[in-house]
């Protein structure tokens, strides 16, 4: 059995446009005055049409459509791609397929059209319950805005997840904690919540460097908001699976298994990275960010990606340990030898476990949920 097999077969495809730049946002998105939506649709159908024949009869368990905003793309452009998707591979007979959708009132009115079209999952952008925080933010939308939003996409679909962001400016546990239990009385099955992170590149990054983005947590109140986090999910049955993931058991995020399992997955757009194995060796694919850019390689040479790049035995080692161990299933200690060609350590795994951080259950290898907190220690002391 082929190695990605452990993960499965996912498309994500990326929508580059934004309404608006968040200054928080480090993602591949830009703001444009004018989409040709024609030019758009012929490039995306070339793209699914050429990776599609390089990997004929996979059976695809998962698609994407990530951002940028995708709620910003017609119901008729996502209908023709999971129209050609679905002419292109075998698809599961649970196919997931999520769409990325921001609370504005103007794109909650497109939720039925996306049902329609064949999306069965919405992942919304929330970001936070007051309106201070999101105009902190830079979003656009009000609390009520996100509310009625929210409820419309749950009349549309069954599976509704949403995304808030904690640790931001000025932000205490006690409002973290308020803020979480209304949070939890909306949820449907599943919630992504993320600690508020500084990047270079954002106009965050640039406030925070030139010494006038005040009000950010320390590490130890930080560290509470986590595990006031997953005290309160856990009593009300919706517990990690992942570092900054819950969900009712049964209800994950299918596409974002294949990334933390270690599938393959096909990166379609602007800025889409990609893992094929294709004859035996996995491949990384990348395109350019710019879309401009991306759109013209596609019409003018028939790929949007740049060259590939096989991806060695001890970095696929790499990127298996650091995915793996973020979820509370682990990892497969015999598959990582398989795939980085040693063994890990047995004298730091040992080491790591007195101290309560790790645990080996049923061949598996997983952080505890004192690990979890400091992941990133624990994943650097492994790393060959």
């Amino acid at each position: 059995m082929e190695d990605w097999r452990h993960g499965g077969f996912g498309l994500y495809m990326h929508w580059p446009f934004c309404a608006s730049k968040c200054p928080y946002c480090d993602f591949n998105s830009h703001v444009a005055a004018t989409i040709d939506e024609d030019r758009w649709r012929r490039a995306y159908l070339s793209e699914i049409a050429r990776i599609g024949a390089e990997t004929p009869g996979r059976v695809l368990n998962t698609v994407f459509l990530g951002g940028g905003t995708p709620s910003l793309m017609s119901p008729d452009l996502v209908a023709t791609v999971l129209e050609a998707v679905r002419a292109t591979w075998p698809v599961a007979n649970d196919l997931e397929v999520t769409l990325e959708a921001n609370p504005g009132s103007v794109e909650a009115g497109r939720f039925q059209g996306y049902a329609d079209a064949g999306v069965n999952r919405i992942s919304m952008g929330l970001q936070a319950l007051n309106d201070a925080d999101l105009r902190r933010l830079g979003r656009l939308h009000s609390v009520a805005e996100a509310k009625a939003a929210f409820d419309m996409a749950r009349r549309a679909f069954d599976r509704v997840s949403f995304d808030l962001i904690y640790a931001r400016q000025d932000q205490t546990l006690g409002a973290w904690d308020a803020e979480l239990r209304e949070a939890a009385a909306m949820a449907v099955d599943h919630l992504s919540l993320y600690q508020l992170t500084i990047e270079d590149g954002t106009a965050f990054g640039a406030r925070h460097a030139a010494g006038r983005l005040n009000g950010l947590p320390g590490d130890d109140l930080s560290a509470d908001m986590y595990l006031k986090t997953q005290d309160i999910l856990n009593r009300i049955g919706l517990p990690a699976y992942e570092v900054s993931n819950h969900a009712q058991p049964g209800c994950e995020s299918r596409h974002n298994l294949i990334y933390w399992r270690c599938g393959d997955y096909a990166g379609v757009g602007p800025g889409a990275h990609g893992r094929l194995t294709l004859g035996g060796r996995r491949m990384a694919t990348a395109t350019p960010l710019l879309p401009s850019a991306w759109l013209s390689q596609v019409e003018t040479q028939g790929s949007g990606e740049g060259p590939r790049e096989a991806v060695p035995p001890a970095e696929q080692g790499s990127e298996y340990l650091m995915m793996a161990l973020r979820l509370v299933e682990g990892l497969d200690p015999e598959r990582y030898a398989q795939m980085s060609g040693a063994p890990l350590c047995d004298a730091r795994l040992a080491e790591i476990e007195d101290m309560g951080l790790i645990c080996r259950r049923d061949g598996r290898l997983s952080a505890t949920a004192t690990g979890r907190v400091v992941l990133n220690a624990i994943i650097r002391e492994l790393a060959p």
